[in-house]
This record gives structure tokens, C-alpha cells and sequence, in this order.
């Protein structure tokens, strides 16, 4: 690559603090451009990060560009995503891959074509809190594994986002918005799922806006709020997953699995860092355990700095669009088994990503 990778992003809404806040300590990566529908929002981010601000159409033509990080809305995914491809650009973007697997495939096979990357969030399972749970299943510290038990809910975004409309429209709820930190981290430790049966379900609470400009509206829900799936691995194993906006208040664990020798208490896969915990068969309290695997201090742009990294070393990235799209034809299955009450078979398939060691660094690994 000869370089850092040049970065525009298209999207400056709330999500993109994180990553500008990431992309100083990540010196294979060059923020170059953003770009927003609001130019007056992209112009002022511009001038707070010190780059160019630009309209959608000048970013994807702008020849010092080399990949786009799409921050857009779920509904705009797809599109953008395209548009950058056919403009010679990597991709990197924010989850889902797209709405639907039929909008995402075409995104896949245009980069294939072209010879271009595809990457999706989350990247949070690159972190020490995911990578040192899946070191300890690899290294058998829990036996063979069996299962696992993913439970997360809230009450609901309303409560705390300004502009939360989005979260309940198709490519949001809490599946759409929550499922994909687990999913991707129940597919980094068991491999891909090959069927799917679930049920899913929303209330008639009202959803009224809390607080910012937008406060008292009233929001339309056209997506399920509570969703239970039973995902089949190919390697055997059973996970269990429910996320909920329904929620006001719980004392279920979000994340174990169970071992035939142990069980593992997995941290917050929205999450980089947090500490890991381990029960054994001889020793049921469940004890903290170092770090062991995973980018240290990671936040939000490790998986583009992944990908500019693994472009460099003409190596697979680890956060794939491959990865994304497996999960969000997961995601597309929970949905159509809870609609049909029906088995749901997957049609995809991904390999585990390599995992990241530790210490690592995503510009010098």
C-alpha cells in the first residue's frame, strides 16, 4: 500500500465521534474527507478534525480517497456502499451490511470484481474481552464446548437518543441494532450457524421521544421489539439468544457459554475491554482472568485499520464483509422463523477469522 490508507468518511452523526476519537492511535489510517447530507454538519466536523468537507458526490470523487467508512443510516447502507465500489473505493461500514442479504450480495460480488475490500462492524470482537474468551475455548480451558446463552434488553432507545425513529424501522430493533455484537461473537467462537428457529414479538407501548429537539414525539414501530432465536452451528453447538426492547429492568446474565468442563462469563461484546471469567468443573467460582489475546486499548476503527493492515499483507481482514453478511442472513432467519414458526436453514457459510493475538497491533501484525 506503500502508506497510510486515506479515509472518507460519509456520515458525521453520533456514531462517528467514536471513531475520530480511535483514528489518532491508528497511524495506518489517514482521515482525509467527511461528507454528510447536511453540509453545514460535514463542514464543521471538517474543520474540527482538520480535513476537507464535502458532499456525498465529492467524497467518492475525490481521487485522494482510498476507502469509504459508511456511517449512514441501516436504510442508506447498501447504496452508499455500492456507489463507493463503483467509485474504486474500499469499503468499511457500520452494521448491517445492508437491510436484506438480497441487497448485501450484490455488494459482495461488485468487490470481488473489482478487486476492492468489504468490511462491517462490529470490530468490537477484535478487542481483549472477545479475543481472550475465544483463546480460552481454543485452548480447552472449558472442555468441548456445548452451548451458549446470550440475553441482553433495554427499555428502549428512545429513552436516551435524540434522533431514535431509525431504531425502530427495518435494519434497526433490537436484533437488527444489538444481535450483530453477539452474532459476530457466537460465529468468532463456534463457527458459522446452519439453521434457525425463533419467536419473535413488540408491545403496543408507546414509544415517545425523551429528550432533544425531537422530544414527546410519538414514534411508529414497524419492527419486532422482543425477538428469542435457537441458532444450530455447524460445529454442534446450541446458542441461545434473546435482545429486547422490552425491558425495564433484569438480573439475566448476557453472555455465558458452557463447556464440558467450565463455563466462561463473556464481557459486553459492545464492548473492547472488559475482563473475562472462568468457572471449571474443580473450581465453580467464577474467577477474573488476564487478558490473554486481542488489540489492547481498541475502540471504533480498529477493524478499518484491520483491513488497511491485512490489504498491506494481502491477508483476509478479520471484520469481512463475508463475516456481516453471514451474520445478517442469520439475522434475516431469526426474523422469517418468529413470522413463520418454522426451521429456518441458512444458505451461507464463513470461516472463523483468524484470531488476534496478544499485544497486537493492527499496523504492525
Amino acid at each position: 500500500m506503500g502508506g497510510p490508507l486515506s479515509i472518507g468518511v460519509i456520515g458525521v452523526g453520533t456514531i462517528s465521534r467514536q471513531y475520530f476519537e480511535h483514528f489518532p492511535k491508528l497511524p495506518n489510517l489517514r482521515l482525509v474527507a467527511v461528507a454528510d447530507l447536511d453540509r453545514e454538519r460535514a463542514s464543521a466536523v471538517a474543520a474540527e478534525q482538520g480535513v476537507e468537507g464535502a458532499s456525498v458526490d465529492e467524497l467518492l470523487a475525490h481521487p485522494g480517497v482510498d476507502a469509504v467508512l459508511n456511517l449512514t443510516i441501516p436504510q442508506a447502507h447498501a447504496e452508499v456502499a455500492l456507489r463507493a465500489l463503483d467509485a474504486g473505493k474500499h469499503v468499511y461500514g457500520e452494521k448491517p451490511l445492508a437491510l436484506t442479504t438480497a441487497e448485501a450480495a450484490p455488494i459482495l460480488r461488485r468487490a470481488e470484481g473489482f478487486g476492492l475490500r468489504v468490511g462491517s462492524a462490529p470490530d468490537t470482537v477484535l478487542g481483549t474481552g472477545i479475543q481472550t474468551a475465544r483463546a480460552l475455548l481454543d485452548d480447552g480451558r472449558i472442555g468441548v464446548p456445548v452451548g451458549a446463552s446470550v440475553a441482553w434488553s433495554a427499555p428502549g432507545h428512545e429513552l436516551w437518543h435524540a434522533a431514535p425513529a431509525f431504531y425502530y424501522q427495518p435494519g434497526g430493533g433490537p436484533l437488527f441494532d444489538m444481535g450483530p455484537y453477539y452474532l459476530t461473537s457466537l460465529v468468532t467462537f463456534f463457527g458459522p450457524v446452519v439453521r434457525v428457529s425463533g419467536a419473535t414479538s413488540r408491545s403496543s407501548r408507546k414509544r415517545t421521544v425523551a429528550s432533544g429537539p425531537l422530544a414527546g414525539t410519538v414514534l411508529p414501530v414497524d419492527v419486532d421489539t422482543h425477538v428469542t432465536a435457537i441458532l444450530e452451528h455447524a460445529s454442534g453447538v446450541i446458542s441461545t439468544v434473546t435482545v429486547s426492547f422490552e425491558v425495564w429492568a433484569t438480573l439475566t446474565p448476557k453472555f455465558e457459554v458452557y463447556g464440558t468442563a467450565g463455563t466462561l462469563e463473556v464481557p459486553d461484546p459492545n464492548m473492547f475491554s472488559e475482563t473475562v471469567q472462568l468457572a471449571t468443573a474443580d473450581d465453580r467460582e467464577f474467577r477474573d482472568v488476564p487478558v490473554a489475546a486481542g488489540y489492547q486499548d481498541a475502540g471504533r476503527g480498529y477493524g478499518l485499520s484491520d483491513l488497511a493492515r491485512a490489504i498491506e499483507t494481502d491477508r483476509p481482514h478479520r471484520a469481512s464483509g463475508e463475516l456481516a453478511f453471514h451474520v445478517l442472513e442469520i439475522m434475516e432467519a431469526v426474523t422469517r422463523a418468529g413470522a413463520e414458526h418454522t426451521v429456518v436453514p441458512l444458505t451461507s457459510s464463513v470461516a472463523r477469522p483468524e484470531p488476534v493475538p496478544s499485544g497486537a497491533r493492527p499496523e504492525s501484525w
